[in-house]
C-alpha cells in the first residue's frame, strides 16, 4: 500500500496557481485497487498536463474526485479541462450562487436582492459557475465541501471551511457591492497599495518567527478555499488550498483532541504568502519551533511561478516552515513528487529542499 503526491508546475511567470495529483491505495496492483484525486487544476495548460501527468503516470483515464478548493481562476480553469478529458466520478466545489439567501441586507446598495447578488456571483464567477454547468451535463455528482464531508473510501475528509464561515466570507467576494463596514474597502485599498511596495531585505534568526498572527490577511475568497486531509495507511497529509489564517485557526481548533497520525505532508498555503499564515497557526497545524540540529520530519510544498519571487513564495514563510521540522520543497518551473511505497518513474530524481535564508523580505 502507498501514496503519490505530485504537484504540477502552475505559471510561467509570476501568476501562480494550483494543480495536484494523488493516487493512494496498491499502487503496483490494479486500477481498482487505487483512488485518484485531484485538488485543484491551475489555469487550462496545467490541467492539459494534469490530463497527460494522470494517463501516463497513474495509468488511467478515471478520476474518482476532483476538488475545487475555491474559484480563483488560477484553481478553477484548469478543471474544465480535466471533465472534459477523463472520466471523473464526482466533483466537490462551493456554489456561492447558492448561499445568498438574506445576504442582501449587508450591503450599501438598497436596490439589489438575493437574486440579484446569486446574478452577480455567477458573472463574476464564471469560471467556477461554468465548471458546475460542466459537472451536470456530464452527469458528474457535486457536492460542497464543508467541514465533515468525507469520500466513500473515509480517507479523504474535509476540515473546513464550515458553511457558517463560508457564508460570512461571501459578503466579501468579487463581484459584490461594498458591505456597510468598511471592512471590504480597507482590504482592498490595502492590497492596491501593496503592488508599489518596496522589498526590503533584514536578517533571520532561527528562533523568532518575522510572520505575525494579526495585520492584513487574504482576501475573502481564499479564505473560503476548501481544507482537505488524507489519511491513509497511518499517513496524513493536509492540503490548504489559499486558505488564510482565520480559516486555518478554526481547522487548528478542530483537529485538537483528535487522536491522528503525526503529520507527513503539508501543502504551504497560497503559493507562500506571509499573508496567510502566522506562528500560532503554525504551532498550531505543524508544531513548534525546534532545535536548529532538529532532523526534518515532514514535507511541504508550496506551488509558485518561476518568476513569482520574492511574493510568492515568501522567505519567511519557508524559514517559518524548516525551523518547524519541515522539508520545503517549490515548484517554480518543476513538478514535485511526494510518494511512499509508489512505482519508480524514468527520469525523475530526488530534488533538493530549500535551505534556511539568512535574510528575508521585511
Amino acid at each position: 500500500m502507498g501514496y503519490e503526491v505530485d504537484f504540477l508546475p502552475v505559471g510561467e511567470k509570476s501568476k501562480s496557481g494550483d494543480a495536484i495529483a494523488i493516487r493512494f491505495g496498491n499502487l503496483h496492483g490494479e486500477r481498482s485497487e487505487q483512488i485518484v484525486v485531484v485538488i485543484d487544476g491551475g489555469f487550462k495548460e496545467s490541467g492539459e498536463k494534469l490530463v497527460e501527468h494522470i494517463q501516463k503516470y497513474y495509468n488511467t483515464k478515471i478520476v474518482d474526485l476532483a476538488i475545487l478548493t475555491h474559484p480563483d481562476n488560477d484553481h478553477a480553469s484548469g478543471l474544465h479541462v480535466l471533465l472534459k478529458e477523463l472520466e471523473v466520478k464526482k466533483l466537490w466545489m462551493h456554489k456561492a450562487w447558492e448561499h445568498t439567501d438574506g445576504t442582501a441586507i449587508l450591503f450599501e446598495d438598497g436596490r439589489i436582492t438575493d437574486n440579484s447578488i446569486g446574478t452577480r456571483l455567477k458573472e463574476s464567477l464564471e469560471t467556477a459557475y461554468g465548471l458546475e454547468k460542466l459537472a451536470n451535463e456530464k452527469g458528474i455528482e457535486i457536492e460542497e465541501p464543508f467541514t465533515g464531508l468525507t469520500d466513500y473510501t473515509g480517507c479523504v475528509s474535509v476540515l473546513g471551511p464550515s458553511e457558517e464561515f463560508f457564508e460570512r466570507m461571501l459578503v466579501g467576494f468579487s463581484g459584490l457591492p461594498e458591505t456597510v463596514t468598511e471592512e471590504a474597502s480597507m482590504s482592498k485599498s490595502f492590497f492596491e497599495k501593496a503592488k508599489d511596495i518596496v522589498i526590503n531585505w533584514i536578517s533571520e534568526k532561527w528562533n523568532f518567527d518575522l510572520i505575525i498572527d494579526d495585520g492584513e490577511t487574504t482576501s475573502y475568497q481564499n479564505n473560503s478555499s476548501a481544507i482537505i486531509q488524507l489519511v491513509f495507511d497511518n499517513s496524513r497529509m493536509l492540503f490548504t488550498g489559499d486558505a488564510g489564517r482565520e480559516a486555518l485557526a478554526e481547522v487548528v481548533e478542530l483537529l485538537n483532541g483528535y487522536n491522528l497520525p503525526d503529520l507527513k505532508f503539508i501543502q504551504i498555503p497560497h503559493h507562500g504568502s506571509f499573508r496567510n499564515i502566522g506562528p500560532t497557526v503554525l504551532n498550531g497545524l505543524v508544531g513548534e519551533i525546534k532545535p536548529k540540529d532538529h532532523k526534518p520530519h515532514f514535507s511541504a510544498f508550496v506551488s509558485a511561478a518561476k518568476e513569482g519571487a520574492p511574493k510568492h513564495p515568501s522567505k519567511k514563510v519557508i524559514n517559518s516552515f524548516i525551523r518547524r521540522g519541515a522539508r520545503v520543497h517549490v515548484t517554480a518551473g518543476a513538478g514535485k513528487h511526494h510518494y511512499d511505497s509508489a512505482p519508480d518513474r524514468d527520469g525523475w530524481s530526488s530534488a533538493t529542499p530549500e535551505k534556511f535564508y539568512k535574510e528575508v523580505e521585511e
